[in-house]
């Protein structure tokens, strides 16, 4: 029997983009082109001029983490745990929130430096993540 793949985020016409960048090894942050504002996660309409424009910039992946917290359980298929939890202020300017990887969960903190990596699980499926930076990254 297959080892069970990790449950695939819903994708449609306002994120699908998004994950095509990931796919092609770019963290991309959405762009207000009226106003400049960036916005994570991605949505039709910028929250601070109402604009439905908008294009996107290629991040460095570079970041600090802002807040986190590690997951024990539940323990789904297709995941290795513990799963270090991270929101991380990109030196762009916006926030995100995914995994961090090499590293326990003792060795997560405040303001840790980390950089982006796009993970791809064994089924092919590509998503960004993040690594202490001493570890390198995208």
């Amino acid at each position: 029997m297959p080892k069970p793949g990790r449950i695939k985020p819903p994708m449609g016409h306002d994120n699908a983009w998004w994950w095509e960048q990931a796919a092609q090894g770019v963290v991309a942050i959405q762009r207000c082109t009226q106003c400049q504002t960036l916005r994570h996660p991605p949505r039709p309409m910028c929250s601070e001029c109402r604009s439905l424009e908008w294009d996107f910039v290629a991040s460095s992946g570079k970041g600090t983490v802002t807040s986190y917290t590690t997951l024990y359980y539940p323990q789904f298929p297709g995941y290795e745990y513990p799963l270090n939890i991270v929101l991380v202020d990109l030196e762009e300017g916006t926030r995100v929130t995914s995994c961090l990887t090499g590293c326990t969960p003792e060795e997560v903190d405040f303001g840790m430096a980390v950089t982006a990596y796009i993970h791809e699980d064994e089924d092919g499926f590509k998503i960004p993540m993040f690594r202490p930076a001493a570890k390198g990254g995208i």
